[in-house]
């Protein structure tokens, strides 16, 4: 995904939300996803690497590092952002399927007042 797409995702829930969610999904955008990009492999990449077990069973290893960190860091990270981001992009969603619809009425010619011209349908994405 490259930064045009997230700007038309973002735009489209913009247009739609309020001066308090604006800023809420920038912040979301910009600082969580920048820090689990940029900090967070590096500064958890691989954990279980240096990890030393006090016996030399077959599974130790594993078991033991799952006992003391049962969720990795960039995990639980990603999963916070998915669950965080997940309103904004159906209410995205859900404005995109919008205007499809109204799009598609007008075509047809089931609606004529709702657009006052034929460029403000070329207008909207």
């Amino acid at each position: 995904m490259d930064w045009g797409t997230l700007q038309t995702i973002l735009g489209g829930v913009n247009k739609h939300s309020t001066s308090i969610g604006k800023i809420w999904l920038t912040v979301l955008f910009i600082f969580r996803i920048m820090i689990l990009v940029v900090a967070a492999k590096e500064v958890w990449g691989d954990e279980q690497a240096d990890f030393v077990c006090n016996t030399l069973q077959a599974g130790c290893k594993n078991v033991c590092y799952d006992h003391y960190f049962p969720i990795s860091h960039i995990r639980l990270w990603a999963l916070q952002l998915i669950f965080v981001s997940s309103p904004a992009l159906l209410v995205a969603m859900h404005v995109a399927y919008r205007r499809h619809e109204k799009k598609r009425k007008f075509i047809k010619g089931e609606i004529k007042s709702e657009f006052k011209d034929i460029e403000e349908i070329k207008t909207q994405k």
